[in-house]
């Protein structure tokens, strides 16, 4: 399956997705959002899922799957991390403030000591957290070496990507090297009905041997929230809901190697891996392709929407 689950929307007890509250436990602590987890985890297992993806910034994401890891000893997963943010949030829906960025050689150390610490051999891809034109990673060159080093240990490395220009980061970022090597060779990048400018970019990616991750599918539950006519007359054609039908545009793409979903109960898991069992026609796909948005326009509204 083509499918992946990312732990972002249980990983914490506050997140900007809409949609979200309701499918959560009405108590919010850790061990009900831990419990709530490993639900996601054991059905997504059972529905043939075996793209775990979670980051640093996550809350406590990378301790839920470590703990659930533990437990089912599944061998067939592959896991992704993320480095470059903090998660500062105390576990507070309140929190002035739920992460910190900091793309350093400092960071990168004591995080992926972290991320090691609790999920040990089962990191298969540790990635940049939302890379930026601005990042000081570019000219960073021990950060770059100290990168590149990770995959002498097996670990594959890549970025994610966020914001207008992603496309300019995705070219640039794969031109970096160390000693003849290149330092990435995976991206995981936003790419939506919404939001489709980074794809010629990511086609290129796929096409030169990259791996391709898509993240936020449904624009952070967007699309499922405030569903376009369009889409909602050709989910209805399909008898599914309009976030199966925005996955299956996103599984459309042929450069796209893991789709990402971000569930926050198996229902919603349900309802995003109904994806799998439609095929969208051209000129649904044509029609769809109609919805998106000046990237400048997308991601305005994405920073306003609120944690909770």
């Amino acid at each position: 399956m083509r499918i992946g689950v990312g732990l972002a929307a249980l990983g914490r007890p506050a997140y900007i997705n809409l949609g979200r509250e309701k499918e959560l436990p009405a108590d919010r602590d850790v061990e009900s959002m831990r419990r709530a987890t490993y639900a996601v985890l054991d059905a997504a297992y059972r529905a043939g899922v075996r793209w775990i993806d979670v980051a640093r910034s996550y809350g406590r994401a990378e301790e839920f799957l470590a703990g659930w890891l533990a437990e089912r000893s599944h061998p067939d997963l592959t896991v992704s991390s993320k480095w470059g943010y903090t998660y500062v949030g105390a576990w507070r829906m309140d929190a002035a403030m739920h992460e910190v960025k900091e793309h350093s050689a400092s960071s990168f150390s004591r995080q992926w000591s972290e991320s090691r610490a609790l999920l040990g051999s089962s990191i298969n891809l540790y990635q940049v957290h939302s890379l930026t034109m601005d990042s000081p990673l570019f000219t960073d060159e021990p950060l770059l070496r100290a990168l590149s080093a990770l995959t002498d240990d097996g670990v594959r490395v890549g970025f994610s990507t966020s914001g207008p220009r992603q496309s300019a980061v995705i070219r640039r970022a794969f031109d970096l090297e160390i000693a003849g090597r290149p330092v990435f060779t995976a991206v995981q990048s936003t790419w939506n009905l919404l939001e489709p400018s980074a794809g010629r970019a990511l086609a290129e990616a796929h096409e030169a041997g990259n791996l391709v991750l898509v993240k936020e599918t449904l624009a952070n539950g967007r699309l499922v929230a405030e569903p376009s006519a369009v889409l909602g007359r050709i989910a209805e054609r399909h008898g599914v809901g309009p976030d199966a039908v925005a996955v299956a545009a996103v599984l459309a793409r042929p450069w796209a190697d893991t789709v990402l979903v971000g569930p926050s109960s198996t229902a919603q898991l349900a309802a995003n891996l109904a994806a799998t069992k439609i095929s969208l026609a051209e000129g649904e796909l044509r029609a769809l392709a109609t919805l998106a948005q000046p990237p400048g326009e997308y991601w305005g509204r994405r920073s306003s929407l609120h944690w909770r």
